[in-house]
């Protein structure tokens, strides 16, 4: 088998002063296939390009039939080029003719050719496109040549993605850059337009083509080094990477790290002529596309693992600031692999107009803030993060949940005629502002908003809402770079009370832990955050905390009514003693001469399900409770809200579901307790139905679903709903759910929900 002349290294070279010749594109990708054939010693080389119409063809040859370039076209699955495309491996083969995949394209003149050897052609795991060498002879390439094909692909992946390529046809060059469109999960409901900001910037790689590998070798050995060694730390001390995560994901990364398997490409890729950064970015690109590829959860979600370890190794190569650096467009839609609550909020909220992410479910607490600031959002979208870059078009659709990367003018104008819509319909809305909120047989329905920042408290008017049911005080903590003083937080309450005037508002203690961990407190290695050291635990743990919380608000609500509710109680005797340093509270302002409220009442949240077998005694010491329903329903039905394997399982309207809420609308009303619902169901019109329909007279919801809630309202008969939701609980016997029946009801009765 003849070697090839100057080996990989050589061929880099020259491709390098190939691409940098003043010539044409179509006229450089020619010397190209040139320079390739002769270096592997092949008879024909040729680049295919994936187009915006998911077709490959043929940009340049050497050796086939050169009129065929432009001309001949192919589906992405059919032939050995489109199965190379499809699988984003390499296909080595010493008789292409007798492959089952093999199609013949005579136009080509390739049916003289047997040896095949065909790469993809690869960006962050996406595929732009196919190069293949020929021979006419039964050849076997070697492993050597397979990995020079690969290092070469990757200098024309480049190409394509940079829009080198332009001008080869009308739409060369954008293959990469062609229009995609992706289904995930609804996490926050409206329309967003605008131009992708990447949370977490995908490293761009600007040298290719090593100076001196063995130089490159060197660096990457280095880098290797210092972020295992990093990772050894991390485990060591049990820490977390970015958030809190457990010490068996830590062990992961680092055995990923250790891994002689993809340390050995990296080096393979260095020795092939890349700079030490291109050979990270090369193997994880390949990495990505097989992954990518998987259908077995467990192993695609490992691709996170890998992406976190390239991108330690490419900060180390290229430093810490290796984000591509784009400024902040008008129009932001955020785009992630996954973000916590407090780093949405680190954004200017005048230029957010949506969020995408990998991960997180609909009741995840990033959904909920997106929801709070009236920000379209969609999760579970697969690859986000490298299906686009900085600066392309994006459209959010949180009502279907689907994102639009890169859409073409048709997609644009029909979704700004949808957003055109959905504006008539908020003016219809608009127009109920100030209808009262009564059922068709005269009853009353309490309609308030969910809110965290003093900005919006503006949709107060906006709505015709009755009040603040729900004050997340969490979030200016989150906002913070240190803890809130007394003063600060005094100076936040008081300006709460000055914007609401005479409505009612309820402020919830401090509710952290979880996934809202503060910037500025120590990261804890929980192996269940969402059921350890969080909300009134770390309160009651920590009195000091929620001593200087209480006493910022009692003062703050100096001669009005105040309400304050503590989050995630389990027992009554937690109640009891948060009940209690309210007390001291007072009684110390008392003594001090500080006037205190004109009437303070303390309320309990009910989301833990221990609280439903102490519901009448709850109900007797509470002076009102707010139903949680995110975090009943999850510890309800065990199920983990950011497991986006589990998340949907379980149905709210289903018959448990509905019979424990019914279990508390009992209770409260028994005792005289006014019972609100402030999870995320109460503001869905259909949700909310059924929950009147239970017993429920007051909700708490997002600003932009007041509206739709408030339509529902005015043509419903609750006391017809209370009848068939107690005749289908009645007969319900395996769990199933009444969204149905619901459903038909309301459609029947022309309810719109």
């Amino acid at each position: 088998m003849p070697a090839a002349p100057g080996g990989p290294r050589l061929l880099l070279r020259r491709l390098r002063e190939a691409m940098a010749e003043p010539v044409s594109p179509q006229a450089r990708l020619d010397r190209i296939v040139v320079l390739i054939a002769a270096n592997v010693i092949a008879e024909v080389c040729s680049v295919y390009v994936l187009r915006d119409d998911g077709t490959l063809e043929l940009f340049a040859t050497e050796g086939l039939n050169r009129e065929a370039v432009h001309l001949t076209r192919m589906r992405a699955d059919e032939g050995l080029v489109g199965l190379i495309a499809q699988t984003a491996e390499p296909l080595s083969l010493s008789d292409a003719q007798s492959h089952p995949a093999f199609s013949y394209r005579p136009e080509t003149g390739e049916e003289a050719y047997h040896a095949f050897l065909g790469v993809p052609l690869l960006r962050a795991g996406n595929t732009l496109g196919v190069l293949v060498v020929q021979n006419k002879t039964y050849r076997v390439y070697s492993e050597e040549e397979i990995e020079a094909l690969q290092t070469t692909a990757m200098v024309l992946s480049e190409m394509i993605a940079s829009g080198e390529l332009h001008g080869l046809a009308p739409d060369a060059g954008t293959a990469a850059r062609r229009p995609v469109s992706q289904r995930g999960v609804a996490l926050a409901d409206g329309i967003g337009l605008g131009h992708v900001v990447l949370h977490e910037p995908r490293i761009v790689v600007k040298t290719l083509i090593a100076e001196n590998a063995e130089r490159e070798m060197e660096r990457l050995e280095a880098a290797i080094a210092v972020v295992r060694s990093a990772i050894d730390d991390l485990v060591e001390r049990g820490d977390s990477i970015g958030t809190v995560e457990s010490r068996e994901v830590l062990e992961t990364v680092r055995m990923f790290a250790h891994d002689k398997g993809w340390l050995r490409r990296m080096r393979e890729a260095v020795s092939s002529g890349l700079t030490a950064e291109a050979a990270v970015e090369r193997v994880q690109s390949d990495n990505r596309a097989r992954m990518l590829r998987q259908s077995d959860p467990y192993l695609r979600d490992r691709l996170h693992d890998l992406d976190d370890l390239a991108n330690r190794l490419l900060r180390q190569l290229i430093g810490p600031d290796a984000g591509n650096g784009s400024a902040m467009p008008e129009n932001v839609i955020l785009v992630a692999r996954a973000m916590g609550p407090a780093a949405l909020l680190e954004y200017d909220r005048t230029r957010l107009r949506g969020v995408v992410l990998e991960e997180g479910g609909p009741t995840s607490h990033i959904a909920i803030v997106a929801r709070a600031l009236g920000i379209p959002a969609v999760g579970e979208i697969a690859n986000a993060t490298a299906l686009c870059d900085s600066g392309d078009a994006i459209i959010v659709d949180g009502v279907a949940g689907e994102v639009q990367v890169r859409p073409g003018p048709e997609i644009e104008a029909a979704y700004i005629e949808m957003v055109r819509l959905r504006a008539k319909r908020q003016e219809q809305y608009r127009a109920l502002r100030d209808q009262p909120s009564l059922t068709t047989d005269g009853v009353q329905i309490g309609l308030y908003l969910n809110a965290g920042l003093l900005v919006d408290l503006s949709h107060l008017a906006e709505t015709g809402a009755d009040g603040i049911g729900l004050f997340r005080t969490e979030l200016q903590f989150m906002v913070a770079e240190r803890m809130p003083s007394a003063a600060e937080q005094q100076t936040l309450y008081e300006a709460v009370f000055a914007a609401i005037g005479d409505r009612p508002v309820t402020i919830r203690t401090l509710d952290i832990g979880g996934d809202k961990m503060l910037p500025y407190m120590p990261k804890l290695e929980e192996e269940n955050p969402a059921l350890g050291w969080r909300a009134i635990r770390i309160g009651l743990d920590r009195p000091a905390l929620l001593r200087v919380q209480l006493r910022a608000l009692l003062r703050a609500a100096g001669g009005r009514p105040l309400k304050i509710m503590f989050p995630m109680v389990a027992t009554v005797e937690e109640f009891t003693r948060a009940k209690a340093i309210v007390d001291r509270e007072k009684a110390h302002l008392s003594r001090h001469g500080h006037p205190l409220p004109s009437d303070c009442r303390l309320g309990a949240m009910i989301e833990v399900p221990s609280l439903l077998f102490q519901m009448e005694e709850i109900a007797e010491v509470a002076d009102f409770l707010s139903v949680g329903s995110n975090d009943l329903m999850q510890f309800l039905f065990a199920v983990d809200r950011e497991n986006r394997r589990v998340a949907d399982r379980f149905d709210p309207l289903s018959a448990p579901a509905l019979r424990a809420f019914r279990m508390i609308a009992k209770a409260a009303a028994g005792a005289g307790c006014p019972a609100t619902v402030c999870g995320e169901i109460g503001g869905k019109p259909l949700d909310a139905m059924a929950l009147i329909g239970l017993g429920f007279r007051e909700f708490s919801m997002s600003p932009a679903s007041i509206g739709p809630v408030k339509a529902m309202v005015l043509a419903v008969d609750a006391g017809e709903v209370e009848r068939l939701i107690d005749s289908e609980l009645a007969q319900a016997r395996d769990g199933y759910s009444l969204r149905p029946a619901l459903t038909d009801y309301a459609k029947a009765r022309g309810i719109p929900v």
